[in-house]
């Protein structure tokens, strides 16, 4: 019997948790629902063997001013034991702003390297064999001109298209929802998703064209039941943006690959991403018709950035650990361990080697890449799963009924949801009812470590004078001819005359900066003003 004065609980996301749970609170058929790892609907995991077969990719997030800086943190990591790249880009680089440009003063280089040219991303990947390591970059209204420099820098190195492989996030729909670096409308920006679509089909096989983001949506107060259904809705207007631009599901659909948070409530979370495979699989299976290469839910998993604490930051350590035991636990594809002070600043290179190290130790002396899903069949975890399905399905029912994942986003629904929930979030954490230690309980009395900033004008200056030198030097004619046919064709973008990637390339070639592209698409779209 239950102790009376045990106060009801419920998970982050709003499920209540019975004291204890039996084979009765268990709906889920085993053929149906679950299956074997590797079987639809992928509830157990993608690969029938999962990490006996091959550990998921260890891929740590790093960006630090200039392309030098960022590179010699890409191979102190590779020499470390990371298995891919993760690149975080400055904000004018987000945005679509060269370096030069007086609405870039003060942000160059800031939160992420600054790229403004090929020359540069050559400069970041210098030494770094891209037929060998698979690179994801996290870029979103510029995704399809930094997907073309990479192109570009594998041509220039003798290396085919075929043999690239990685992501571009390219997932504009959350920009509107949760983070903001967008720049065109949303019509012409999911056209362009879909031609990126036809081209990486077409031309690189092995890279994901998109990695359609719950992770940002998170970070923004969504709850677990949130971000699955919000993620989902916008994963099925990519898909079908892609199918109206004439593409057959079952030519892109492998390729569009996730990426979710993984926050502190283990059980929560593992629940989280056995129901996100599938809910995925029979959205796409019953929607389009797919076959099971397009039905598996690939994904790639960064730990909480919002869970760490300025206060006592070594406890993100413990904070850390944990959900990389969630993701891991969950069948996570790729996995990015946040550094234990970045509450504070950019992460050290002690912290981002101690990060990986966690990693490391989860995959090689915890036991659980021992055997595929090994919390199937718990009674709670297996009732968790198909409660958060249920609960998400639910909630994707009603951003339909507004007209899919666009016109929710026109009527602020997203962004309402997901207000109440950081709200009423951030009053359990006054009250005191949702327990952060050493913030809200068990404090020390001690002031959060203070952080100097690096002095970041003297990198804006270099990178400025970069771009003027590129200026200088570049074939101006040639430069102006190819934006001259981009600018031609990007009202056609979503026909076969609008078939921007190779325009872009042809700019990227000729020394064009992002800045010049992106301020030659929104010559043609305009801009994107929220209502």
């Amino acid at each position: 019997m239950a102790d009376k004065k045990d106060a009801p609980r419920e998970t982050p996301s709003g499920i209540p948790i019975s004291p204890v749970y039996r084979p009765g609170d268990v709906t889920a058929d085993y053929s149906r629902d679950l299956a074997d790892p590797g079987v639809f609907p992928f509830t157990r995991g993608v690969q029938p063997s999962m990490y006996r077969g091959r550990l998921w990719t260890m891929r740590q997030y790093a960006g630090f001013g200039t392309a030098q800086e960022t590179n010699a943190r890409f191979r102190h990591l590779l020499a470390a034991g990371q298995t891919g790249l993760s690149v975080a880009f400055d904000l004018p680089t987000q945005m679509g702003i060269d370096s030069d440009s007086p609405r870039a003063l003060g942000e160059v280089g800031r939160v992420g390297v600054a790229i403004d040219s090929v020359d540069d991303l050559a400069m970041l990947l210098d030494q770094i064999p891209l037929d060998k390591v698979s690179t994801s970059m996290t870029i979103n209204a510029t995704a399809s001109t930094l997907l073309a420099m990479y192109v570009v820098v594998a041509e220039e190195r003798g290396i085919a298209r075929s043999a690239l492989s990685g992501t571009i996030q390219n997932d504009i729909l959350k920009e509107y929802i949760s983070r903001g670096t967008y720049v065109y409308p949303p019509q012409p920006s999911l056209s362009l998703i879909a031609e990126t679509f036809r081209f990486c089909a077409a031309e690189v096989p092995n890279w994901n064209p998109i990695s359609v983001s719950g992770y940002h949506m998170r970070e923004a107060g969504a709850t677990a039941v949130q971000e699955l259904a919000f993620t989902f809705a916008n994963g099925l207007t990519y898909a079908t943006r892609a199918i109206e631009a004439g593409l057959a599901v079952d030519e892109f659909a492998p390729r569009i690959s996730f990426f979710f948070a993984c926050h502190n409530d283990l059980l929560e979370e593992v629940s989280k991403f056995r129901a996100a495979r599938r809910i995925w699989a029979r959205l796409m299976r019953e929607r389009f018709n797919a076959n099971d290469s397009s039905c598996k839910l690939r994904f790639h998993t960064q730990t909480g950035g919002v869970t760490l604490t300025a206060q006592q930051p070594l406890n993100n350590v413990v904070r850390v650990a944990v959900q990389a035991l969630a993701a891991t636990l969950g069948g996570t594809n790729s996995l990015h361990t946040n550094g234990y002070d970045e509450a504070l600043s950019l992460p050290t290179s002690e912290a981002a080697t101690l990060a990986l190290r966690t990693q490391q130790i989860v995959a090689y002396e915890s036991g659980v890449a021992n055997t595929a899903d090994p919390l199937a069949g718990s009674y709670y975890v297996e009732a968790l799963t198909t409660e958060l399905e249920t609960r998400a399905l639910e909630l994707l029912l009603r951003v339909e009924e507004l007209g899919g994942s666009a016109k929710a986003i026109e009527a602020g629904f997203f962004q309402e949801e997901i207000g109440k929930s950081a709200y009423a979030f951030q009053l359990a954490v006054e009250r005191g009812d949702a327990v952060i230690v050493g913030l809200n309980k068990f404090e020390d009395g001690k002031e959060a470590p203070v952080i100097p900033l690096p002095d970041y004008s003297k990198l804006e200056g270099e990178q400025v004078a970069r771009v003027k030198l590129l200026r200088a030097k570049r074939d101006s004619k040639r430069v102006t001819a190819t934006l001259t046919s981009l600018a031609a064709a990007a009202p056609k973008v979503g026909t076969a005359a609008g078939q921007l990637m190779p325009l872009i390339i042809d700019a990227v070639r000729a020394r064009a900066t992002v800045g010049e592209i992106s301020d030659t698409l929104q010559g043609a779209w305009g801009a994107y003003r929220p209502h």
